[in-house]
């Protein structure tokens, strides 16, 4: 018994360390041809089964199971039938923000109703989300999606057992329903069971599931409509987890509050925390991804730093042990934007996207 242990141990070590091995995928140059008729940031996302990215044309390509809403892809492969594409969000199913406001969404998984097709049908093609226009912001959660219309008020669908549609109700929407009495968003960030918005007035508010204080209204008191976190003010991005939530300050200054079993609090414990608390020594951030249960910055200069569950390699450290501070992650500059899920990746300025 003892020596099976021992065999399962060092077999999951060996995997974790090859699975931290970064692989690289071209994916394009970053600025669009001269005279090209539509032009968009390069964005990428991580999901639980798969990953995608943005071009400067505005077209979405797409890797992993169910990427483009049938089975596996192993490498990227352009998701059909969708143009002018300015936001994309992925978790077991995906969405994609055109020009024109329209929300699309596919994939295999629709059992809560996160395509927002009225149904619990799942749908392999792109179909657009009915009733739903003058979108600028997308998010999806574990199995629910989030948008902002340009009037500043949020619009959800999909699981709500833990109210995290924001509707005061714990009942599922195969529709988009409006989040209650908040207005003034700018940006939106699904957990697996929380949901958090930041308003343009640099605070931030969250509902859902709290059983680990990841709402940071200093309790662990589920909410179905949304709630201040408190003590943050200046913010300029967010980011959920699986529950656990990051935010960014105009200062460079990263915060986090919630789950903290793994490190991805980054305070240098294991020991949750209901409210906001600055990261340790993270400084000159620009972006943020929460992944499942670890964390990911990009400072201003270009590196990558990584907190938390490293079980599988997500810290691309080369080893397995998680980490409870940030560390940087060694050989990779020049990166220009990051994502996390379960696992983590990052896009280059030369148009190379790579993932561990």
């Amino acid at each position: 018994m003892k020596e099976e242990k021992a065999l399962d141990k060092w077999v999951k070590r060996v995997l974790s360390v090859l699975l931290a091995c970064m692989l690289v995928v071209t994916v394009g140059p970053l600025t669009a041809p001269v005279n090209a008729a539509f032009s968009t940031m390069p964005m990428i996302a991580a999901g639980g089964s798969h990953s995608a990215v943005l071009k400067p044309d505005g077209t979405m390509w797409a890797w992993g199971t169910g990427a483009d809403g049938t089975s596996t892809g192993r490498y990227p492969g352009q998701v059909s039938g969708l143009t002018d594409i300015t936001a994309i969000a992925t978790d077991y199913h995906s969405v994609a923000l055109k020009s024109d406001g329209t929300v699309w969404t596919w994939g295999n998984y629709n059992e809560y109703g996160q395509l927002g097709n009225g149904t619990t049908t799942a749908r392999s093609t792109p179909g657009q989300v009915s009733g739903l226009n003058d979108v600028t912001a997308i998010s999806t959660g574990r199995f629910r999606t989030v948008a902002v219309k340009s009037n500043g008020t949020v619009w959800a669908w999909g699981d709500n057992r833990d109210g995290e549609l924001g509707d005061g109700t714990s009942t599922q929407r195969s529709s988009p329903v409006q989040v209650l009495d908040l207005n003034g968003v700018a940006e939106v960030s699904g957990g697996n069971w929380h949901t958090v918005a930041l308003k343009s007035n640099g605070t931030v508010w969250v509902w859902g599931s709290n059983g680990y204080g990841q709402l940071g209204d200093g309790t662990t008191t589920q909410r179905t409509t949304p709630v201040q976190a408190k003590g943050l003010a200046d913010i300029k991005a967010i980011s959920a987890g699986s529950s656990y939530t990051l935010a960014l300050k105009s200062d460079g200054t990263v915060w986090a509050w919630g789950q903290n079993t793994n490190g991805q609090l980054g305070n240098g414990t294991t020991t949750n925390n209901s409210t906001p608390e600055q990261i340790i020594g993270l400084v000159g951030v620009k972006a943020i991804a929460a992944g499942s249960q670890h964390a990911v910055a990009l400072k201003s200069d270009g590196t990558v730093w990584t907190w938390g569950n490293n079980y599988l390699g997500e810290l691309g450290d080369g080893t397995g042990e998680d980490r409870h501070i940030p560390a940087q992650v060694l050989g990779l500059t020049g990166i220009t934007a990051i994502a996390a899920d379960g696992h983590t990746v990052a896009l280059k300025s030369d148009g190379t996207l790579w993932a561990w």
